[in-house]
């Protein structure tokens, strides 16, 4: 059975008198795949949706959500897909696109129906999914690694070497307001986005994967001088509100995914914040 849930904005004021417990209800997404269903979580910044897809043994469907007030999905929504487990099959309005592992899929606003299987009938795959409204119907495309647009931020030094793969983004394909892609940090690097920065003009969600076994990560998250952390495993999401930084430091490399939506999509668009003045 598929899940669906919603969660409501807060404040810089409100998120200041969380406790941990508080921090992980509002914010966390722990379980983003289950097999056979798809689970979904809407957040009140941006009507951004954050979910997950995991066809084992058969194909299944987008579900329509009561929530959205839609005759279908899509109607008023566009959807990006990057798959982070096995071969996957994703069928849109009849016509089929296969997903590697680390491919992605823009489908855009329109289409009526979605379907999700695995390549290897029995075998679980898992196709993380972002929305958000739409205004405007794109095409749907699929971008392999090669077509991302790369980027190679960090030293070793800083221990935050990584490489960006802009997937899907508007350097890369035209879309509404959603941008996504994977940030891979390269071996003795455990920082992300650092130094690190908020966009009034956009939120975010992160989704962190290849996280090895008995490791974890560590997510930071408020505004710049008020600043909170939520500890995160493998294949866990979590929501960052337009005035919260987002960043992290793992106990070993790993890799995440990055969605954004909101009015602005230039992705320099960053206020930065000084190292020295975090606090």
């Amino acid at each position: 059975m598929n899940k669906f849930e919603s969660r409501y904005a807060q404040s810089p004021k409100e998120v200041k008198q969380m406790d941990t417990a508080a921090l992980r209800d509002n914010f966390l997404i722990e379980n983003v795949f289950e097999a056979n269903q798809v689970n979904l979580t809407l957040s009140h910044f941006d009507r951004y949706i954050v979910g997950g897809a995991m066809p084992v043994d058969q194909k299944i469907a987008l579900p329509n959500p009561d929530d959205l007030k839609a005759n279908y999905f899509l109607e008023r929504r566009e959807l990006g897909i990057i798959n982070v487990g096995g071969k996957a099959i994703v069928t849109a309005d009849g016509e089929t696109y296969e997903l590697d592992y680390k491919e992605a899929l823009y489908i855009g606003k329109g289409t009526k129906e979605v379907f999700f299987e695995s390549a290897n009938l029995g075998e679980a795959t898992k196709l993380y999914i972002n929305s958000a409204p739409a205004h405007h119907s794109y095409p749907t495309k699929k971008v392999s690694k090669a077509e991302a647009e790369i980027v190679e931020l960090g030293t070793p030094e800083t221990a935050n070497h990584r490489i960006i793969n802009k997937l899907l983004v508007n350097s890369v394909l035209p879309t509404c307001q959603l941008q996504m892609g994977m940030t891979e940090l390269k071996s003795g690097s455990v920082w992300n986005t650092m130094p690190a920065h908020t966009h009034d003009r956009r939120m975010e969600a992160y989704f962190y994967f290849e996280v090895p076994n008995g490791q974890s990560v560590c997510h930071f998250m408020g505004q710049p001088q008020e600043t909170r952390h939520i500890w995160m495993q493998n294949d866990q999401a979590v929501i960052s509100p337009n005035w919260s930084i987002h960043s992290g430091a793992g106990t070993s490399n790993y890799t995440f995914i990055w969605g954004m939506a909101g009015e602005n999509l230039d992705y320099g668009d960053m206020d930065h914040c000084a190292i020295t003045e975090l606090k």
